[in-house]
């Protein structure tokens, strides 16, 4: 219980710093440490450095599935400040392409290439699924490594974000093949 009450005190006395010029800390008899901004209960003044706050651009979550868009299509545009969502003419993967092996040489490092037409705009990004899961985040490129996949079967595919971070564009699936070491083949 005290330290729920110590774990308020402190969030309270930090959200009261964004407020309050000054703020006070009081222990009590039981040795609770209470921080408040009113000068008549006593106490030592504590100096607050000030808060940093970085205001965010959209959530990534890496590891989680991405949104499903039904029948392919995407979104209808939602009104955001900054410039309207302009379609692309063309949105695939150039590279790797569909059912393409990768030899146990290659250590499962899959380059994906994408097409961007007309040139990918500069408040647009870009992120990588593998197997549905999100691998890297979003990033304004046409080119992304996989890195150390795993012997099998994999899908690929992109997504194409704009400056809100909605999902405006994604690619067609393409199945890629990380071969597996064998005492018939040797690795290349």
């Amino acid at each position: 219980m005290h330290k729920v009450m110590l774990a308020l005190a402190v969030g309270l006395s930090f959200s009261l710093a964004a407020q309050a010029q000054t703020i006070y800390r009081i222990t009590d008899a039981q040795g609770n440490v209470v921080f408040t901004d009113n000068p008549e209960r006593g106490g030592e003044q504590v100096e607050l450095a000030p808060v940093t706050v970085v205001p965010s651009r959209g959530e990534v979550r890496t590891g989680e599935p991405a949104p499903r868009l039904e029948g392919g299509t995407a979104p209808a545009p939602s009104a955001s400040p900054g410039q309207p969502f302009m379609p692309y003419d063309s949105f695939r993967m150039l590279s790797p392409t569909h059912e393409q092996a990768f030899p146990v040489g290659a250590a499962g490092n899959v380059p994906v290439e994408l097409g961007i037409e007309p040139e990918l705009r500069e408040d647009h990004r870009v992120r990588l699924l593998v197997n549905g899961q999100v691998s890297q985040t979003a990033m304004h490129t046409t080119a992304f490594m996989v890195a150390n996949m795993n012997p099998g079967e994999h899908v690929l595919q992109a997504e194409l974000l704009d400056g809100s971070g909605a999902v405006r564009h994604r690619t067609s699936p393409v199945t890629v093949y990380v071969h597996r070491a064998s005492v018939n083949r040797p690795a290349d």
